[in-house]
């Protein structure tokens, strides 16, 4: 009689057990939460608004104390309000790029990435949430840098030939394709992390990508110059957030097309060997 009394009893505690599903907003609010768990996104944040801001003033100032003189030389002339505070750019996208490597690649490092995928058997939903997440806290962290280093930038060189304010055509769009550019940038940086699954490979390739290989185009013929550089990343981006155009780079939008494919291939890349290899 007692052996009925509990045998009857199990479905009936088994179905009051709530059930747990994988959901891709469940991900997302886990990777929301590791994200802000390390104490290097906060660091690395901190020093990406920092750059973006702190050597745009420094462009800034510097262009205020050479303006009228016969040490200004001829491309710093030409400079505007926006390319003098937006001069951190290369610097603050190092420092995003590093994070997104490290919020992906630091998992394979200390052996977390297996618990993550034991959670999320699927895999290719941790990939998209990171993504998303350090890809959207990148983009707030840029915008908000760019116009933060605008607004000061602009008051330092007012008065002068740079001088500009973000009524002056094309100033918004380009802070806004700043800010854009970083973002896509972090996210380059997850794929790097997944793809290679090492921080020392991910950062190499994310600086040669970024810094050593714009330079190396130089050394190539003029007319080779004319059909590669400004297709690289790093210049494409750069096409996002100018004011004025020239032959040598892209428009922004073409320029954030070539951009947004760079950033596909990467993902599809760390796609492809997240689900094929194991972790």
């Amino acid at each position: 009689m007692t052996t009925l009394t509990a045998t009857a009893e199990e479905p009936r505690t088994a179905s009051a057990r709530p059930a747990y599903r994988v959901t891709g907003r469940r991900v997302l609010s886990s990777e929301w939460a590791k994200l802000w768990s390390l104490r290097s996104t906060w660091i690395t944040l901190a020093l990406g608004l920092l750059f973006l801001v702190v050597f745009g003033l420094i462009a800034a100032a510097r262009y205020r104390s050479m303006v009228g003189t016969p040490r200004m030389a001829p491309d710093f002339a030409r400079a505007t309000a926006v390319s003098l505070s937006l001069f951190g750019t290369n610097f603050a996208q190092l420092a995003l790029g590093v994070l997104g490597v490290l919020v992906m690649a630091g998992e394979y490092s200390t052996g977390l990435i297996r618990s993550t995928l034991a959670a999320v058997p699927r895999r290719l939903p941790v990939l998209w949430s990171k993504a998303a997440v350090f890809g959207l806290v990148a983009l707030v962290v840029g915008t908000a840098g760019a116009f933060v280093a605008f607004l000061l930038g602009s008051g330092i060189v007012s008065g002068t030939p740079a001088a500009m304010d973000l009524t002056h055509a094309g100033v918004v769009r380009s802070l806004l394709g700043a800010g854009l550019y970083l973002g896509l940038v972090g996210v380059v940086g997850i794929a790097l992390g997944a793809l290679l699954r090492s921080v020392a490979g991910g950062i190499s390739v994310l600086v040669g990508t970024l810094m050593l290989i714009p330079g190396l185009t130089s050394l190539l013929p003029s007319s080779w110059q004319d059909d590669i550089s400004p297709y690289l990343p790093s210049h494409a981006g750069q096409a996002m957030f100018a004011v004025t155009q020239d032959s040598t780079i892209l428009s922004p939008l073409p320029g954030l097309l070539v951009l947004l494919g760079w950033t596909a291939l990467a993902l599809a890349g760390a796609a492809y060997r997240l689900v094929r290899s194991d972790a």
